[in-house]
């Protein structure tokens, strides 16, 4: 999804960020591949973060009896179920009454209306920097006072700080991330097809037709929404052309129609071209939803429709609508080698005042501690940038594992690309890199007219080409 024509700039040197992605996704493949199934709650080793414990706190919050607040998010399902809890936490402690309201796609357009009816919410959970950006200009966003401020600067590091900034100021607090570099799999089909996690592009070719060879159809691509092929792409570019033209494209200052585009996509094209590779075929890959993209991958017994389905952390939520167990029917791997090194995609939802008040100050000062996250951390399916949530919350050895990754990468993470664009091109259902690479999946051999189109709609969003 994106950030606008000015994209976030962090402070790491590219030098400095491809050494650190390279140890950080090093970490997660040594991390990953010892998962075990452990659902208990016992931690990986000595906590020193200065997370809550139980029945501690960490923050302190005003009295807020008799405020009313409006909180609206995209999310749905377990997400939306598991974040009212947390709000429900906020209310016992402040007297506040909280109202979720259930946001569409893309966020922005849905705030602009309310903005226009005069009705916008208190806080929104914003799941792009160019959203953040996109609502300052619009004199939407307020700044965060210094208790968010100082839990921002107690919990997150730097780099977690600076892109919720616009223009120096603190605008957002990431109160959710994903690691966009994971590849789930169902054990019972590579146990009975004989497949092993693969480490390199390559091994992923190999292991995918292993699985196919066996009789269950690899993978499981949830291309009716777009964002989930933005995410693959990603992966693919980052690993073969490089952190600093992942930059440079992520700001469009190279075009859609460089040659690094060209071989990232005919890559990709290695998979999204071999029908039987794909549950339903392209056909079916682009009627399926992201969450049914990962049910049907652990549902059907020994004949599930996919054997891998590739997402971030957050699949676990919808993983945990099946009967599969996070740790031992459902394994993950990081999302394999293409160039030199692993990528390390990261996404994430910040939370941004859209009216200010003492009690929509106090929530996301609530949203930036360690308290709060902590809380949504045990109920699985969550990984905090927050780096005092004590890994002893995530719920199982896998997300343990995931999170313990993340922190490691401290400021030397890269954001997801479509995230840092415009949301025209990256971040809206039907339209701009969404739709082109959805139009790419349904004929993978247009890589030239995919390119073409690609950068045709980055130069009318971005504004800084033809």
């Amino acid at each position: 999804m994106h950030s606008t024509s000015t994209t976030f700039r962090t402070h790491r040197t590219s030098r400095a960020a491809k050494a650190a992605a390279a140890v950080a996704a090093g970490a997660l493949a040594l991390s990953l591949t010892a998962c075990g199934g452990s659902d208990d709650d016992k931690s990986s080793g000595g906590d020193k973060s200065g997370g809550a414990t139980a029945g501690g706190s960490t923050v302190t919050l005003p009295k807020l009896n008799g405020a009313h607040l409006e909180v609206a998010a995209v999310w749905t399902g377990g997400e939306q179920k598991n974040f009212k809890k947390v709000l429900a936490e906020f209310e016992k402690r402040t007297g506040a009454k909280v109202t979720f309201v259930p946001a569409q796609d893309p966020i922005i357009n849905f705030l602009g209306s309310k903005v226009a009816g005069g009705q916008p919410p208190d806080v929104a959970l914003l799941p792009q920097p160019g959203a953040i950006k996109q609502a300052v200009d619009k004199g939407w966003a307020k700044p965060l006072g210094p208790e968010a401020q100082a839990q921002l600067a107690k919990n997150y590091s730097q780099g977690w700080q600076d892109i919720g900034k616009v223009g120096g100021k603190q605008y957002g607090a990431y109160y959710k991330a994903a690691n966009k570099s994971l590849i789930w799999y169902n054990t019972k089909v590579f146990e009975g097809a004989g497949a092993s996690e693969p480490k390199t592009w390559k091994d992923l070719l190999t292991t995918a037709q292993t699985v196919y060879d066996s009789g269950v159809t690899p993978f499981s691509v949830g291309g009716a929404d777009g964002w989930t092929l933005t995410d693959w792409f990603e992966n693919v570019y980052l690993s073969q052309a490089g952190p600093e033209k992942y930059d440079q494209l992520a700001q469009h200052k190279i075009k859609w129609t460089d040659p690094s585009v060209k071989q990232a996509l005919t890559t990709l094209a290695q998979i999204w071209s071999k029908k039987d590779y794909l549950a339903g075929g392209p056909k079916g890959a682009l009627q399926t939803e992201f969450p049914v993209s990962v049910t049907q991958t652990f549902s059907g017994g020994d004949q599930p429709k996919a054997g891998m389905v590739f997402e971030g952390d957050f699949a676990q939520v919808n993983i945990g609508e099946t009967k599969a167990k996070v740790g031992t029917d459902a394994k993950v791997f990081p999302f394999p080698a293409v160039g030199a090194n692993p990528p390390v995609v990261s996404g994430g939802d910040a939370a941004v005042i859209l009216k200010d008040s003492k009690a929509a100050q106090a929530l996301v000062t609530f949203l930036a501690s360690s308290d709060a996250a902590t809380i949504q951390a045990k109920l699985g399916g969550y990984l905090s940038p927050n780096k005092n949530v004590p890994n002893s919350a995530y719920p199982n050895e896998v997300q343990r594992k995931i999170a313990q990754a993340l922190i490691a990468s401290g400021d030397n993470f890269r954001f997801d690309m479509s995230d840092q664009a415009p949301q025209a091109f990256g971040g809206t259902p039907g339209k701009g890199e969404w739709k082109d690479l959805q139009d790419f999946l349904k004929n993978p051999g247009d890589v030239a007219g995919t390119q073409a189109k690609l950068e045709k709609d980055a130069a009318a969003a971005y504004g800084n080409g033809s």
